[in-house]
């Protein structure tokens, strides 16, 4: 299973529509894990045309995105893969044990919040945050993440550099 993760995208202020750089890898996606600050509903109705759309509540996201279906997290499983969603992790200093106590049966936590890229295993837990395809802030690219998943493993997961 292919997953585009994505997080921050904040529209309407940095994101008018799906950018060609992210429409590019959403083509091939069998799902759309979005870790909050979607800020308005339509981002996801753009992104659900890909392929079917999770998403929770960021500190930004109007109650739009609530009535969308956003929860504040989210747990499921993706081919055997118990994938967990929160957008604020917390501070940096105990995150990795933070994320295992809020999500004890967790292989992989996707989170977002700060846009800063990132990728960790530690203690048998994976985090992971996309960084944002739109606002980079202090990061020298605009990112997105690609997770493969199969047979309850975490086949890989990439942070894309885009344009």
């Amino acid at each position: 299973m292919r997953v585009v993760l994505l997080s921050d995208t904040h529209s309407p202020r940095f994101w008018k529509g799906v950018p060609d750089a992210v429409a590019a890898h959403l083509e091939s996606a069998d799902l759309v894990l979005h870790a909050g600050d979607v800020c308005t509903a339509d981002v996801l109705d753009d992104l659900v045309r890909f392929a079917p759309v999770h998403v929770v509540m960021g500190n930004n996201d109007l109650p739009e995105v609530a009535g969308w279906g956003a929860p504040e997290t989210l747990e499921l499983e993706l081919e055997g893969v118990r994938v967990a969603m929160v957008h604020d992790s917390g501070a940096k200093v105990g995150r990795v044990a933070r994320l295992r106590r809020r999500f004890p049966a967790a292989d992989l936590v996707v989170f977002g919040h700060s846009h800063i890229p990132m990728d960790v295993t530690e203690g048998g837990l994976r985090i992971v945050n996309p960084g944002s395809p739109s606002d980079k802030r202090r990061q020298p690219h605009r990112t997105l993440a690609l997770l493969d998943v199969a047979d309850g493993e975490v086949r890989g997961v990439e942070i894309v550099d885009l344009p």
